[in-house]
């Protein structure tokens, strides 16, 4: 068994081929979709990088594992206690871990673990491979790594290589040389005219008016990435700058993918294709970022092409990304640990069904707090810090009407917010009766301040809102009006 893992951070689905875009942004993806299996509503639990690739390779979502923040207490493992004996327990075992238990020989080429001192991250891998840049490697800098790996041990037997690339993650850095293949293409519809407007007299990180960010500004030297997002031009620009960037690092698979069918192994190659998260592109006020849990933000590509097995067919239901994680655990004969919430749906995999779960809770705790229900046609979101946004306690919104959540519909439906809050509540609550212990680590968050990206910069933004002429939303933000308990 080979399986080739691609980790593309920052990716969100509509922008790829095979799941509708209207750019030829993703040839190779797409032919991986096409052979194979494509989830359409697979969710990250909890976002973004860090909480997100923590999840996953733990099998356990944020509110067991501890790692919900960038910072602080939960931007940390929980520690196993009392109870830990030489080595962890194996009912705790992460998910590399039980794919090396299970024979295969583990090779990870990424920068993740030193970008976020997320030194769990490389739990269970025999080999690890750091092109040294945290996280701002091109695509240029990380393949060479790979097609050396490939040209030396492509063809043993028993192998997972993950390989990840950050070319889609702000800053949109692809080389100049590059150009741009999509002069000729229309960007997407949404956001119009007036919807820029009304972002651009708004407020927030990443908002419109700053969609570089604040008080951490990229650098200057970004002819991709507009200072401002003032129009449909500037826009035009912006999104441009995004899909070059996932052009790229698909040109790059292709090249993988090619030296793979160079040494023999492509055709019986399992291959996972999948993100750490979306990324809002004027949703909610947030241009090139990840600071919600929204359905942009939360939903994940997921493409599974399995020789022999995953026939080509599209999967509707709901899915925790950490779902997957068990599933391959299980294809590959292993048990998967009893303290995981991972649900395997290998069966159904293999039946080519679709067994999903009727809802999902999802997190966020780095640039804001909030949590939300993923539940039929509905996303509900409840923030406990706006983290500088303008963001009321509730929001819901109809995915397969308004999938760019514009219209918040708390106010006219309260039955479906009734139901939403009580299936976060019976969550939360079998969530803390199989916890550790009585901590959750929202409140955690909280406690220490606020989401990290934007705890402790309420009077420096509101003083930025002041001097380019948006004083009045500087007063909403210092009363305390948004949904905050700054």
């Amino acid at each position: 068994m080979r399986i080739l893992y691609l980790d593309l951070d920052t990716l969100r689905p509509d922008h790829l081929g095979c799941y509708g875009y209207h750019r030829n942004a993703s040839p190779n993806l797409d032919w991986i979709a096409a052979q194979g299996a494509r989830f359409e509503n697979c969710y990250a639990s909890d976002v973004p990088c860090l909480p997100s690739r923590s999840a996953l390779y733990s099998g356990r979502l944020g509110i067991h594992n501890g790692v919900v923040g960038h910072g602080g207490t939960a931007a940390d493992p929980k520690l196993e206690g009392a109870e830990r004996g030489f080595r962890n327990s194996p009912n705790r075992l992460p998910w590399v871990a039980c794919l090396a238990r299970q024979g295969l020989h583990t090779v990870s080429v990424s920068p993740f673990a030193e970008r976020h001192s997320a030194w769990h991250f490389h739990a269970g891998f025999r080999e690890v491979y750091n092109p040294g840049q945290g996280g701002l490697e091109l695509a240029d800098d990380v393949t060479p790594l790979v097609l050396d790996w490939i040209g030396r041990e492509a063809k043993r037997d028993d192998w997972f290589l993950q390989v990840n690339y950050w070319d889609p993650h702000t800053p949109y850095r692809t080389p100049d040389e590059y150009g741009n293949p999509f002069a000729a293409d229309p960007p997407p519809c949404w956001p119009d005219e007036a919807t820029i407007q009304a972002h651009y007299a708004s407020y927030g990180p990443h908002s419109a008016r700053e969609p570089r960010g604040f008080g951490w500004e990229e650098p200057s030297s970004l002819p991709r990435m507009p200072r401002q997002i003032a129009s449909r031009e500037d826009f035009r620009r912006w999104i441009d700058g995004y899909d070059v960037g996932i052009r790229y690092m698909d040109d790059h698979i292709g090249r993988i993918l090619a030296a793979l069918d160079d040494q023999g192994v492509l055709d019986d190659l399992v291959i996972v294709a999948t993100s750490d998260h979306g990324e809002n592109q004027g949703e909610l006020n947030v241009y090139g970022d990840h600071q919600t849990a929204d359905d942009i933000t939360c939903r994940v590509p997921l493409l599974v092409r399995w020789p022999g097995l995953a026939q080509p067919r599209v999967d509707h239901a709901l899915h925790y990304q950490v779902d997957f994680a068990a599933t391959t655990v299980e294809l590959l004969g292993g048990r998967v640990p009893e303290l995981w919430d991972g649900r395997s749906f290998a069966e159904a995999f293999r039946r080519q069904e679709e067994s999903g779960r009727e809802s999902l809770v999802v997190s966020q705790c780095a640039w804001s707090c909030q949590r939300a229900v993923r539940w039929g046609p509905w996303i509900m979101v409840r923030t406990y810090d706006d983290g500088l946004k303008d963001f009321p306690e509730i929001m819901l919104f109809n995915l397969d009407e308004d999938p760019h959540e514009t219209t918040n519909l708390a106010d006219e439906r309260p039955d479906v917010v009734a139901r939403c809050l009580g299936l976060l509540e019976h969550w939360h609550g079998e969530m803390m009766a199989t916890a550790q212990d009585a901590i959750d680590p929202l409140w955690t968050v909280m406690r220490e301040g606020g989401p990290y990206h934007t705890r402790g910069k309420l009077e420096q933004y509101c003083r930025h809102l002041e001097a380019t002429d948006r004083a009045h939303h500087a007063e909403t933000l210092e009363k305390g009006d948004g949904a905050s308990f700054r």
